[in-house]
C-alpha cells in the first residue's frame, strides 16, 4: 500500500498532496476492494473525490461549510453547460473560489483506478466471499426499508392520518423460479446456490 505522495506523479496523488486531502487514498481503496462491505464503483468515487476537491477549495477560500451546496454545486460543475452550470460558477468566484483551477482538479474513474492500481497496489478482490457479500448488503437494504416505513406510519399517526403506530413492519423479498414456480426469500437461495431445478434438469438429461 503506497503513501499518497510517495514520488507519484498521477494526478490524483498530486491533486491529494496540493488539496491537502490526507487519508483520501485509503477511504478510495477501502471503498473499491469492498473492505468495509459492497464495493464502490470507479464512477462513484471520482464524483465523490471530485467532491471532497470542491469541499476543500471552499475551505481554502474561507467559505463557510453551510454557504454552499456541495453536491448540487458539483453537479452543475460537471454539466459545464446551461444556466445552472453559469451561476454555480458565478457563486463560487464571488466566494473567492478559483474556479478554473478546481474544475481543472477534477478527475475521472479512469484516473482513479490508475491512482488506486499503480499508486496503491490496489486490486479487487477474488469471489470468493461473494454470495455472502450480497446477501448482507440486501439484508441491509431491508432493514432500511423497514426502519423509514415504521417511521412513515408513526408520523402519519401522529398528523392523524393513520388510525395507530405500531403496526409491524415485515419485509419479506423472495425469489420465484419461473421454471419450477420455488419460493424462498432471497438470502436463502443465494447461499443454497438457487433452487435446483437446473441441476435436476441437467441430471435427467
Amino acid at each position: 500500500m503506497a503513501d499518497e505522495r510517495g514520488g507519484s506523479n498521477t494526478k490524483v496523488a498530486r491533486v491529494i498532496d496540493e488539496r491537502g486531502l490526507g487519508g483520501m487514498g485509503a477511504t478510495l481503496e477501502a471503498a473499491w476492494t469492498g473492505e468495509t462491505g459492497e464495493r464502490t464503483s470507479l464512477r462513484d468515487l471520482a464524483d465523490e473525490f471530485n467532491e471532497a476537491v470542491l469541499e476543500a477549495a471552499l475551505r481554502d477560500a474561507g467559505v463557510a461549510s453551510l454557504a454552499v451546496e456541495v453536491p448540487s454545486t458539483y453537479e452543475a460543475l460537471r454539466s459545464d453547460a446551461g444556466s445552472e452550470a453559469t451561476r454555480a460558477r458565478r457563486r463560487l468566484e464571488r466566494e473567492g473560489v478559483d474556479v478554473d483551477g478546481l474544475t481543472g482538479d477534477f478527475v475521472t474513474h479512469q484516473a482513479i483506478h490508475t491512482y488506486l492500481t499503480r499508486d496503491r497496489g490496489a486490486s479487487l478482490p477474488d469471489d470468493e466471499g461473494l454470495a455472502d457479500r450480497k446477501v448482507e448488503t440486501i439484508e441491509k437494504l431491508q432493514g432500511r426499508i423497514s426502519a423509514v416505513t415504521e417511521s412513515s406510519l408513526a408520523s402519519l399517526a401522529n398528523a392523524d392520518e393513520l388510525d395507530r403506530d405500531d403496526y409491524d413492519v415485515l419485509v419479506d423479498v423472495r425469489a420465484v423460479c419461473p421454471s419450477c414456480g420455488a419460493d424462498a426469500p432471497v438470502g436463502e437461495l443465494i447461499r443454497r446456490g438457487g433452487c435446483g431445478c437446473a441441476s435436476e434438469t441437467s441430471a435427467d438429461d
